[in-house]
Order: structure tokens, then sequence, then C-alpha cells
């Protein structure tokens, strides 16, 4: 009986999960100790191999974002804690009422040699939010009215209402400055790949006096989880990146030099939609009760991520725009006191049917410990719990998403009709009528409208931050983790200045 757990009961409980969640084909291998290394720095991104892909086509695979923000970068990007820098504008400027920017590009040419013109980048902005793109993220620009060039090399963006955030979204690979023959940098691709056939990424870059030239290069492929990190562990690759929840507990399996992997403070969603109108959970009574029963606490310890915390809410402290994050009175209390109540409800809600929840989840040995705990809380209200075989069926899917910038819209709008199958047309007045507002303070009391519409009829069950996870080697001294989970490869072997 869960009630009758003892702390460390639940702790020995965890550990067994996870261990026998955990691959048989992963062996321990020690750390070798590693040499001095020499020529280009070696990275992996969890997924398949990286290609250059016009974001305007659909969501970008892990490996597709990470070349596009080094090769073809928008008109800002980030650096490697997160902050916003030059990319191919060299500067730019805001309006006081904060509805125009504008950029003035640097003095540069495409991979064929012609020079980069306003005209051409606002062409290939305007693509990006163009109706018949499925770029991933056009719907958090929605306010912008138009892109134009204004001289050969400057061009202007044109809001409807202000967006502090702006930046930030263009700095996403998703708003990458592509062409069919590539981008600005900061990296070029070369013809003569790596030995094992890696993409070969090469810079130069001039010191401040001209008085030389340093020159950087990077080995960039795609590789399995099991596979990047092995490879890892055995000093063939200097960075691994991409790591997820589902497969964190495949690191605990592999013995890697001390401080190698680290977490980023991720921003975003984690947690269950519902995916049916009109079935067994098109109910807001049945889809809190299972919010509800979740013990979110035991999740997250098992999970061992540093600064990883339940959340009950749609919103996350620190947004913009909120003065804070109120959780619902339910969740101080422990689910143990609660767990009464909610068996007598569940007992009401499915009086004639005992249900069986299915849920789809990804691939990997932390999906895995997540559906044995909602087997555990969601069994404990007599309902039996089941991987989705064919995601068509699924009753819940997981959203594991990182925001592309802190403003709360993109939080409430993920769940905007249209997007997901059950939503709250009131919210989507709510959104719509902020998207337009031009007084901030009065736009944010607008999506915190929405977001208590979304969590009052549990559109979403929020569990926790999405977790992302790296490898870092000695040899990768400016590495630091940020809210989105995005890390340039330029720099790498210089020290931080993030402290």
């Amino acid at each position: 009986m869960l009630a009758e757990w003892s702390i460390a009961g639940k702790r020995r409980q965890m550990r067994r999960s996870l261990a026998l969640l955990l691959l048989p084909a992963m062996v321990l291998m020690p750390a070798a100790c590693r040499e001095q290394p020499k020529g280009a720095i070696k990275v992996v991104v969890i997924g398949g191999e990286p290609k250059l892909r016009d974001p305007a086509l659909g969501p970008l695979a892990p490996g597709d974002a990470v070349l596009l923000e080094n090769v073809a970068q928008g008109l800002v990007r980030f650096d490697a804690s997160g902050n916003i820098v030059a990319g191919l504008a060299e500067r730019w400027n805001v309006s006081e009422d904060g509805l125009s920017y504008i950029f003035r590009l640097a003095s540069t040419q495409w991979p064929d040699g012609r020079k980069v013109t306003a005209e051409q980048v606002a062409k290939l902005l305007n693509r990006q939010l163009a109706t018949r793109s499925h770029n991933s993220l056009k719907d958090s620009v929605g306010a912008i009215q138009d892109v134009v060039a204004m001289t050969d090399r400057v061009l202007q963006i044109e809001l409807v209402a202000p967006r502090p955030n702006l930046l930030a979204i263009l700095a996403q690979p998703e708003f990458a400055i592509i062409r069919a023959n590539g981008g600005t940098g900061p990296f070029k691709v070369v013809a003569n790949g790596g030995p094992a056939g890696e993409l070969r990424l090469t810079r130069e870059i001039a010191s401040s006096d001209d008085a030389e030239t340093r020159h950087e290069e990077v080995l960039l492929a795609g590789a399995s989880t099991q596979n990047a990190i092995a490879v890892f562990a055995a000093s063939r690759s200097d960075l691994v990146l991409g790591g997820t929840f589902a497969d964190l507990p495949l690191t605990r399996a592999v013995r890697l030099p001390t401080g190698a992997l680290r977490f980023d403070p991720a921003s975003g969603l984690f947690g269950l939609v519902p995916l049916h109108s009109g079935g067994q959970f098109d109910s807001p009574d049945a889809r809190r009760l299972l919010a509800q029963a979740l013990d979110r606490g035991n999740f997250v310890s098992g999970l061992g991520v540093p600064g990883l915390a339940p959340r009950p809410s749609l919103l996350e402290p620190g947004l913009d725009g909120l003065p804070g994050v109120t959780a619902p009175d339910w969740f101080a209390r422990p689910l143990v006191d609660r767990l009464a109540a909610l068996r007598s409800q569940a007992a009401r809600l499915f009086a004639t049917t005992k249900p069986v929840v299915r849920v789809a989840l990804p691939q990997g040995p932390g999906a895995n410990f997540l559906l044995l705990e909602l087997k555990r809380d969601w069994g404990a209200l007599g309902l039996d719990v089941a991987p989705a075989q064919d995601p068509s069926t699924a009753d819940f899917a997981l959203i594991d998403e990182v925001a592309p910038s802190s403003s709360p819209a993109w939080f409430v709008r993920r769940f905007r009709c249209g997007v997901v199958p059950i939503c709250d047309p009131q919210a989507d007045q709510l959104m719509d009528a902020a998207r337009q507002m031009p007084v901030p303070a009065q736009r944010y009391a607008l999506l915190v409208q929405a977001a208590g519409r979304i969590d009052d009829a549990q559109l979403f069950i929020p569990i926790a931050a999405p977790v992302r996870w790296s490898l870092v080697s000695n040899r990768v001294q400016n590495f630091a983790g940020n809210r989105y989970a995005r890390h340039t490869l330029t720099d790498l072997e210089q020290q931080s200045t993030s402290d």
C-alpha cells in the first residue's frame, strides 16, 4: 500500500526500478585516462546525422538544430551561457514603443561568395512566417507585422504589439538565415569530412589587433544514446549534446569522468496532455483526479537531477511579467494524506467500468521509469495503466519541450484550439486578446487568466521542467547550462567568462 511506504523504502524501490530499466547492452566501462587533446573538437549529438534542413519544412531534429545554429546563424544568436550576441546583424536598435526592431547586417558573403543583402534576408525571414510555413516557432512571432529591407544592409521588423522576447526567438535555430547553399556562419562546412564520416566545421577568428588569426575546427556527428555515451567514456569525443530524461539512466551505467554529466536549468513543459475528446478522460474531474494522484516528488527524486522540482501548474516561476506562481491548495498536502479522498472520488467517477489509461511515451529507461510511477500512482486509485502501442489509441501523450523564451505566451499558446484535441475556446479568446494588447502588464494579466482556465480544466497534467543533459570533457572549457538548452560550438576551448 502506498500509504504504508516509508521514505527509505520508497528510495530503495526507486533505485531498484532504475537499475532494472537499464539496458543490458550498457556495460560498466572505466573512464579512460584522457591524453592531451589534439586536433578538432569532436561533438556528438544524440539522434540522427545532422543535416542542413529548412525550418519552414517542420520541426528540427536535435542534430539539425545544432548544425543550423552554427553554420546558418540568425540575425542574433546565443553565446555559451544563453545570452544574446550578434549574429548576421552586427548591431540593432529597438524603438521606444517596442514596435520596431532595426538591424544593421554585417558585411559578409554567402558560401558562394555573393554579398548578403537586407532584401535577401527579409525575404528568407518572411518565408519562415508565411502561411504555408511549418516552422515550429512561427506562432511565437505572431506579433510580427512585416519584415522589410530599408537599405542594402539595414532591416526592419515591425510589430503589432511590443515583444521584449523577440531577440530570444530570433536566436533560435528555427530562424536561421539559410539559403540552398548554406548560411553565413559562424562556422562553414568544408568538403573533407572527418575520418568516421563526421561533418567538419571550421572558422577563422581574427584577433582584435589583426596580428594573427585563430583557427577553430569541430567534427560533428549524430549517434544513438548508447553509442554517444560509450564513445565519450572511451575518450573518443569531447562533447555530447541532446540528452533527455528518457535516456538519462544510461549515463549511470557507465563510469564517467567526475563532473562530465551536466544539466541545463531548462525552462518549458514536461507533462501529459489528453488526446481524445469524448473519451473516458474528457472530463475535467477525471483529469484533475489523475493530476492530484501523481507523486511528482518521487519521480523527481528518482531522476536525481540537481534543481529539478515538481510542478503542479502550467506556468513556471520566473517567467516575464509574473510576480509569482501560486500552487493549488492540494499540492501543499502530502499525497498520503489525500489518498483516501482520491480513491473515493475514483470510485464515484468510474463506478461502472475500470478504465485502462493508455499513455504514449518515448523509448528509453527514463520513460520506462515514468511509466512505472504512473502505474503505481494511478494504480493506487484502482486504475490500470498501459503503454500505448499505437499513439492513435493513447489517452495521454507526453509533452517534453524547452521554451524558446521566458514569455508565458509560449506556455499557454501550446494548448490553443487546433493544436491540442481538447481545448478551451474562452482561453483562446484571452490568448488572442493578449496578442494584440500593447500594454505589457495587461497582456501578462490576460495570459495568466488563460493559464488559469487551462489549469482549471486540467488540459495539461504538469509534472516538472524538461530535463536536458550533456557530457562535457575537460577539454571543453566554455560550456554553460542555460534555460534554452542551446549550446554554441564556438570558442569551446576558451575559458568561460560566465562566472
